[in-house]
């Protein structure tokens, strides 16, 4: 009796661990909506290059206005960014060493980065078809009971050309989902080692964390904060991304 009881608690937990990757799933498919957006995006960049006193760092700062109807998906660049555009252009121009930060932080909010943000169900959809799931249990998130969803990343769910020079790769995924699924937030930490062209080695991390809110039947993200680092052949590396979305009346 003692073994059968065992038995269906052992059951139990599996079940209650499946419902959660389920009811993430289900959310995910359902978040994939067209709702109207209007938000405004803000993003800041961070880079260094190199070490010590030879070490050279980069900042940038921009921000857009993103709307998406109907009749589909508009990037607005205000005119003071646009004058700050064409004056850090003129600077660059005129010297190689300029800082310019709005040039620097231009490729963070064109019409490619930013939708992640605004239709973020399937961007994470696509990173867990990647990952393994292993574990779920009870958390908080920002005060709030929230179930924790854990995944492994495996280096097997790459692409050939990803794992060519991959001699050690360790990735995780967390997400934390509300009651019926939906993602509230969620973090992927990759590292990853190896050796290219017999002599030549590197070590790279990278981690993503992400803040969800819905908007209607469409799931974005309020914020994404990506960091890397990396060296080989002798350099060393390291950077921040840091985007924010504002949601806006249309």
């Amino acid at each position: 009796m003692a073994g059968a009881g065992l038995i269906c608690l052992s059951t139990y937990f599996n079940l209650a661990h499946a419902d959660g990757l389920i009811d993430l799933k289900a959310a995910l498919a359902r978040l994939q909506g067209q709702t109207p957006l209007k938000a405004l995006v803000e993003a800041k960049t961070w880079n260094r290059q190199g070490e010590g006193k030879e070490a050279e760092e980069t900042h940038g700062l921009a921000s857009v206005s993103v709307e998406e109807t109907p009749r589909g998906l508009q990037v607005l660049y205000s005119k003071d960014m646009l004058a700050k555009l064409e004056s850090e252009e003129r600077q660059k121009e005129a010297d190689k060493k300029a800082k310019t930060p709005t040039l620097s932080a231009l490729n963070e909010v064109n019409s490619s980065s930013l939708r992640p943000m605004i239709s973020a169900a399937g961007g994470l959809s696509r990173s867990l078809e990647k990952a393994n799931f292993k574990s779920e249990k009870m958390d908080a998130y920002n005060g709030k009971p929230a179930r924790l969803l854990s995944f492994d990343l495996s280096m097997d769910k790459l692409g050939e050309k990803e794992r060519k020079y991959m001699k050690k790769f360790d990735g995780q995924i967390h997400v934390w989902i509300a009651s019926d699924g939906t993602p509230l937030a969620s973090k992927t930490s990759q590292v990853v080692s190896g050796r290219a062209f017999v002599v030549i080695s590197f070590e790279m991390k990278s981690e993503e964390e992400w803040v969800y809110a819905t908007v209607g039947d469409r799931l974005v993200a309020l914020k994404k904060e990506s960091k890397n680092s990396g060296s080989g052949m002798g350099e060393k590396g390291e950077g921040k991304v840091t985007k924010t979305l504002q949601l806006q009346t249309l």
